[in-house]
């Protein structure tokens, strides 16, 4: 893997000026759309000015488990990882309601569960092991399976660009996840850890305080080598999450609109665009999470998400939810009129 896996261009911005005139000679005050013209714009760069085009819209759930579980810190244990996976592919999540309401298309991937779901076609296998290492006293995955790990991700996403995809959301499942998403952010931020740690799914104030002190002494172990982005995947990551950096990097290259989830898919978004800055270009944030580091991590990336709900689900839920906002803002910016051709003097 040469530093420059990925060939990712930042967007050209020479078109900027003339979408923004498009969607302000609309017929309706300038501004008035709130977000919604922002994000039209931003549609607009990736897919074209003169129409946005929303095409074939998947959602890729990376499931995986982390050996950090190990320590009781989570309201549940490993196995749940795998159960849910299950429910993903049965159709019972809310994931599942979510897109089936939305009709955007799920692949579930194993990238490293604890224990195989074998003779399962509905599932992509995509294993690097059977959940990391506990990386409280040592590395949660080798450098080789870092690499591994964003070249499978890097697939997925070509495979679904080739068949027509170009709007690809991130979800993911993994019991221990959050302790993981805030070790990265604290060692790509240098924020203070509280402000990075959370509650995951609702743990109680002592295995709180044991979260922390034990994100806090991994730290300290791995602090020599925490320097780039690929290290510290290494040293805290998960499967789940080197597999989605690989994902939301290639998905950047193939100029597709990333769906960004909540606080774990944005850890992965924020590793991608430490490794690549021009892959942010192509970032939706679509929710802010309840889980305490996602503001903190938002406000680092100066991105402002399109919906505040006090989730904290995960699977790709914001994602799913947030899709019929790009689907309004194509159409407004696709279908209405202009003052011009609406016959109306300008307000």
């Amino acid at each position: 893997l040469t530093n420059r896996m990925f060939s990712i261009k930042k967007l050209d911005s020479s078109d900027e000026e003339i979408i923004k005139e498009k969607i302000n000679k609309k017929t309706k005050p300038i501004g008035s759309l709130g977000k919604l013209e922002h994000l039209a714009l931003k549609l607009a760069l990736i897919t074209g000015k003169e129409k946005i085009k929303l095409h074939n819209p998947t959602l890729l759930i990376f499931a995986g488990d982390h050996g950090i579980a190990k320590e009781n810190i989570s309201i549940a244990p490993s196995k749940v990882t795998k159960q849910m996976v299950l429910n993903f592919l049965n159709g019972g999540a809310a994931i599942n309601c979510f897109c089936n309401e939305n009709k955007i298309a799920i692949e579930v991937i194993d990238a490293g569960i604890l224990s195989p779901l074998d003779n399962e076609p509905r599932l992509t296998s995509q294993r690097l092991g059977p959940g990391t290492k506990n990386f409280i006293n040592t590395k949660a995955m080798s450098m080789e399976t870092v690499i591994k790990g964003l070249k499978f991700g890097a697939n997925n996403s070509y495979k679904h660009a080739d068949s027509g995809c170009n709007v690809i959301g991130f979800g993911e499942m993994g019991i221990g996840n959050t302790s993981s998403a805030a070790a990265i952010m604290k060692a790509l931020t240098n924020s203070d850890l509280d402000e990075c740690v959370g509650r995951g799914s609702g743990i109680d104030e002592p295995t709180f305080k044991k979260k922390l002190a034990l994100i806090k002494q991994a730290l300290e172990f791995h602090s020599s080598n925490l320097t780039n982005p690929k290290d510290i995947l290494s040293a805290v990551g998960g499967f789940e999450i080197v597999q989605m950096v690989g994902a939301m990097l290639a998905a950047a290259e193939k100029k597709m609109i990333i769906l960004v989830d909540g606080f774990i898919a944005s850890a992965a978004a924020l590793v991608a665009t430490k490794m690549y800055p021009e892959s942010k270009d192509y970032m939706v944030f679509c929710h802010r999470s309840q889980e305490l580091g996602h503001r903190k991590m938002l406000r680092i990336m100066d991105v402002d998400p399109l919906l505040s709900l006090d989730m904290r689900l995960g699977e790709g839920t914001g994602a799913a939810i947030a899709y019929p906002l790009l689907k309004a803002a194509a159409c407004f910016y696709n279908e209405m009129a202009s003052f011009e051709t609406a016959g109306i003097k300008e307000i």
